[in-house]
């Protein structure tokens, strides 16, 4: 995966299991959990994950609860970028568990599985703080992977 063109992330990632599983995980929450995925970039990671984070709208959430998974495979580095909403209601625990669970299949190249599963904690742990509710919650961003980088 490392050094791969855009084209061939998209050929060695499962998009559709990764979309499933973002679908399963925000039945359970009003949370919003997306995936972006770089080719390749040059600079800071975490400062182009939260610019990500801005062009994706995921501020633009009723509760301030998105959360963006940002990979880049050629730089083997990923960040996770949550919105103040979580930060209000998470510990430092949070944020430890996910990073350590994609750390764990990413250093060895389970980039799907490990998407998969990462996204199902967060559906786990979204769940508790911002439960589903019936009549209010809607799907307010798209679940596909963004491939388009910063």
């Amino acid at each position: 995966m490392w050094g791969m063109t855009q084209k061939s992330l998209r050929e060695h990632l499962d998009e559709a299991r990764i979309v499933r599983a973002i679908q399963a995980a925000e039945i359970s929450t009003s949370g919003e959990i997306r995936i972006s995925v770089a080719p390749f970039f040059v600079g800071d990671v975490q400062k182009t994950a939260q610019k990500a984070f801005r062009r994706m709208g995921m501020e633009a959430t009723k509760d301030r609860n998105g959360i963006l998974i940002f990979l880049v495979p050629s730089r083997k580095r990923f960040a996770v970028v949550g919105d103040e909403g979580i930060h209000a209601k998470v510990g430092q625990a949070f944020w430890n568990d996910l990073v350590a669970c994609l750390s764990d299949h990413f250093s060895r190249l389970n980039y799907t599985e490990g998407l998969e599963r990462g996204i199902t904690l967060l559906g786990e742990r979204l769940a508790e703080h911002f439960p589903y509710q019936k009549d209010s919650d809607k799907d307010e961003l798209p679940n596909e992977v963004d491939f388009s980088g910063s």
